[in-house]
Order: C-alpha cells, then sequence, then structure tokens
C-alpha cells in the first residue's frame, strides 16, 4: 500500500511539473511574441531604428537584455507585459550610453565621412554624411562611433570624422551664422593667398561663418579650425535657404552638374554616389532632405504611376527600378533614378548619366525600361519621411 502511495505522489508530481514548464514554454512564447510585435510596430527598418532584444530564461525568471534608441518602445512593451500579467527583469541598455558622458551630439568634421555598417575601415560603406552635418551619437566601441544622421540612417564613424559635442556646443553650432558651399567641389584654403589648403569640400558642406571681404569667407571647422573660402564658391546658410525656388527645373540643373561623378556605393557627396545617394544629393541641394536608400524613398511622396505610362512624370519624378512581385516572391527595389523631360531619367549607373525611355533614343536604356517598378513624386508634397530644411533644424535630441 506504502509503494502505490509513493507512485501515485510521484506521478501527481511529475504531471505538476510538466504543467508548470508547459506555463513557464508559454508564457516565454508570448514575451518573445510581443517583443516581435513592438519591434515591427517601432523598428520596422534595422538601418533606422536600434532595436535588438534578447529573452534570458534563468532560475530566478525572464530577463531582456540588449539595447536600443526607442524608450517610448521599451515603455509600450512594459505596460503591454504588465497587462498579460508577465513578470521580467528590465536590464536593457538605452542608447545613448551613459558612457559618452553627455557627448551624444556630434558634427561632421570634413568634407565627407565614410559611415560603415560595422566598427571597423573594411567594414561596407553604408552612407557617407557632408561636412556641417550634426548627428546623433549613440555609443562608443573601441574607437568608432555609432550615429544617427538626418535622415535616421544607423552607421558607424572613425574619431576623424566627428566632432563630438555636448548639448550647449551643438546648440551654439546650430544657432551660429554659417556659409554653404554650392560648387560641385573645392577647397578652403590657410589664408586669403589661397596657397595652402585647409581641406577639400564638396556641394552641401556647412561652415561656421566667421568674417568676410571682398573676396573670401573666413570660416570656421566644426573642430575649431579657421580657414578660407571664396565667395564665389559659397553663399550665405540663410541667403540660400531663402532663394530656395523648390521647382522641379532647380532639381535638374541641380541634377545635371553632376554629370560624370563616379558610382560609389554608399556614397553620397560629389566625391560618388550611389543611385540613391545621387537623388538624395540633388534633393539636399534643392533644400529637401529624403530617405536613405531607393528602398526606402520608393515609401515617399505621391504615387504617380505603376504601368510605364510615362506621359504622367513631370521632371523631379523619382523613378523606381527593380524585381517586379509575383506569386511567390515580393517586390524588391534596386535602382533609382529621376525623370529630367524628354523622355529621359538621369542616375548613377557607373557614373552620372542620362537615359531614355524612348526605344529609338541612342541612350535607350533597355535594361531599366524592362525593370520599372513605378514613380513617386517627392517635390512639395507633405509627407512624414520628407524634410524642408525652411522648417526643419537639425537633429537635436
Amino acid at each position: 500500500m506504502k509503494g502505490i502511495f509513493l507512485k501515485r505522489s510521484f506521478v501527481l508530481i511529475l504531471i505538476t511539473l510538466n504543467t508548470a514548464c508547459g506555463v513557464h514554454i508559454d508564457e516565454k512564447k508570448l514575451l518573445v511574441k510581443e517583443i516581435e510585435s513592438i519591434k515591427n510596430t517601432f523598428a520596422p527598418d534595422k538601418r533606422t531604428a536600434l532595436f535588438n532584444l534578447e529573452v534570458l530564461d534563468g532560475p530566478s525568471g525572464f530577463t531582456l537584455v540588449g539595447e536600443t534608441n526607442l524608450p517610448l518602445a521599451i515603455d509600450t512593451l512594459n505596460t503591454i507585459l504588465k497587462e498579460k500579467g508577465i513578470s521580467v527583469t528590465n536590464e536593457i541598455k538605452i542608447l545613448p550610453t551613459l558612457e559618452l558622458e553627455g557627448m551624444t551630439k556630434a558634427v561632421i568634421n570634413i568634407s565627407a565621412a565614410n559611415l560603415r555598417s560595422n566598427p571597423k575601415h573594411s567594414a561596407e560603406l553604408a552612407t557617407q554624411a557632408t561636412l556641417g552635418t550634426v548627428v546623433n551619437v549613440l555609443k562608443k566601441e573601441g574607437d568608432w562611433y555609432l550615429i544617427q544622421t538626418p535622415d535616421k540612417y544607423l552607421a558607424w564613424v572613425d574619431p576623424g570624422g566627428i566632432q563630438l559635442m555636448n548639448t550647449q556646443s551643438i546648440k551654439n553650432w546650430i544657432m551660429a551664422d554659417k556659409i554653404i558651399y554650392v560648387n560641385t567641389y573645392g577647397h578652403a584654403f590657410n589664408s586669403i593667398e589661397a596657397e595652402g589648403r585647409t581641406s577639400d569640400i564638396v556641394a552641401g558642406s556647412l561652415l561656421k561663418l566667421v568674417s568676410s571681404d571682398d573676396e573670401f569667407y573666413k570660416v570656421e571647422f566644426p573642430d575649431g579650425r579657421q580657414s578660407y573660402i571664396l565667395k564665389t564658391e559659397a553663399e550665405k546658410y540663410n541667403t540660400w535657404l531663402s532663394n530656395l525656388s523648390f521647382n522641379t527645373d532647380s532639381l535638374v540643373a541641380t541634377s545635371k552638374t553632376l554629370m560624370g561623378v563616379p558610382y560609389l556605393w554608399g556614397g553620397t557627396s560629389t566625391k560618388g554616389v550611389d543611385c540613391s545617394g545621387y537623388t538624395k544629393t540633388i534633393y539636399y541641394l534643392n533644400g529637401m532632405v529624403i530617405p536613405r536608400d531607393a528602398s526606402q524613398q520608393v515609401h515617399a511622396g505621391k504615387p504617380i504611376d505603376s504601368i510605364a505610362d510615362f506621359s504622367k512624370l513631370k521632371k523631379g519624378d523619382l523613378l523606381f527600378f527593380g524585381r517586379k512581385a509575383t506569386e511567390s516572391t515580393s517586390e524588391k527595389v534596386v535602382h533609382v533614378g529621376m525623370w529630367i523631360g524628354d523622355n529621359q531619367f538621369i542616375h548613377s549607373s557607373e557614373m552620372v548619366r542620362i537615359s531614355s525611355v524612348d526605344k529609338n533614343a541612342p541612350n535607350y536604356d533597355a535594361f531599366n525600361v524592362g525593370r520599372y517598378l513605378r514613380t513617386k513624386r517627392l517635390l512639395n508634397e507633405e509627407d512624414p519621411l520628407l524634410q524642408n530644411l525652411n522648417i526643419t533644424m537639425p537633429i537635436t535630441d
């Protein structure tokens, strides 16, 4: 009788343990599901939002570890878990990190900083940022900094590419009078004799204005270096802003100043551009910040065409190319160009060039016409993905 009782007790304990384990596993699955849901809502694109969380399952329960630059996403997750009665220990690191000691802002300090996908020079060139651009600094790894550009792109920069600043320093930089370099490419000089060069300069570069004479602007780099820029190659930033026309002819005129500039994967400066870096640069030089990649730009603006009816297009419209959707595969945008009228579009392909959609034209681009997907209109369209420099200050938080 005693043996039978012990056997029944053992079976009961096993049933209880299995039931508890089942509940535990179900709770973890629910936790992982909620994290994935929050990620899809707040950080659907890892290029522009960081949300890397992991669930650790220990003897004392669940622990959330990882990092993010989205505190609101974590607050939302905590609220949902509380409502569902899921208890967790939160060890998530919110960026920017405390290790930065308040130096959570920076300004690009060279003509075009190469921003990498990982913190090393051998990593893929993800994008570029031009001189004077204000960026957020999220964390440091070795000598490299993870930053976020005004178009929200996340990438790594080496210390030579930026000047770190605290909140007050960045406010001083933003409020200071500046000049913008408007030539395609040039140099800053260490004297008005223009004999020694301080740095090369690309179109769109911003420098603090110190003083000016009949021939030169005296300017200051983010790190305090002082130099001279020819007045024929630059304008006062506020004057440039007020003179922006935001019209199609201006976009076309700007696009043609970069004819022949070489293709560079990750390039967004007049030293070299990829296809979306080119369209981004054209729009920036006309007062608009648009998303970085073609697969992001395609979501901005107003739909114009998706059936190759090019008669609907206006100058400045962006044409997107890639793989068409099928029953088993989704659409994939891999290339972008800008319509310039007369059945032609300008794009970066080996170099910046003009191609035609007209089969009878000598520059007919059969390859891209064959993979044409759709056209979007960005100019003067209201869209949260588009920033107008006349009404949008550089990122400060």
